[in-house]
């Protein structure tokens, strides 16, 4: 069997302002810009102003089952938002938040630690007068910038956004702009 055929799975910490897809216009950053490998696509998307991790394959069947909201792959969300959410703020997001396209399938929710990350370049804006604090999100699907959208519905616009689970895998220790194969 020749290696053409064999499947590929990248797992990539998608840095802060990288396009996911592989040309953009000039000077756009893009997956091209750290992954040498040929026929991987990405398995769904992360928005350029989100970090974390993207699954890319060479598998259509295996990126459409991670991407297509209809298989309930988990994805795990870190999320710092502004102000710390009180019990009703947590409580919406888990039940669902009534978004412009509808509303949003019950998700899992928790305050956390900051996480061991990486500096963000360049850092998110704080406001000295407002506190900050992380959430660990578990949403089973994937609307267009939903947890944005989510935590801003509850009174807590997101500052910054780790994806940090599809599924099985996960962003391990990977640095922003690495990927390993799996």
């Amino acid at each position: 069997m020749s290696h053409q055929s064999s499947r590929k799975i990248v797992l990539f910490n998608k840095p802060f302002n990288t396009l996911c897809q592989f040309t953009g216009e000039a000077g756009d950053s893009t997956l091209a810009d750290y992954i040498d490998i040929k026929g991987v696509y990405a398995a769904g998307r992360l928005d350029k102003d989100s970090e974390g991790l993207l699954v890319l394959t060479n598998d259509g069947k295996l990126q459409h089952r991670i991407a297509h909201p209809n298989f309930k792959q988990d994805k795990v969300y870190w999320v710092q938002v502004e102000r710390i959410p009180d019990s009703a703020a947590l409580a919406a997001l888990e039940q669902g938040v009534e978004l412009k396209d509808g509303m949003t399938r019950p998700a899992k929710v928790r305050l956390m630690d900051e996480p061991p990350v990486w500096d963000r370049h360049p850092p998110i804006r704080e406001r000295k007068n407002i506190p900050t604090c992380w959430l660990e999100l578990t949403l089973r699907e994937g609307r267009n910038r939903q947890v944005r959208r989510m935590t801003a519905a509850v009174g807590h616009p997101t500052l910054r956004l780790i994806r940090y689970k599809i599924g099985q895998w996960s962003l391990g220790d990977l640095q922003p702009g690495d990927y390993s194969l799996v």
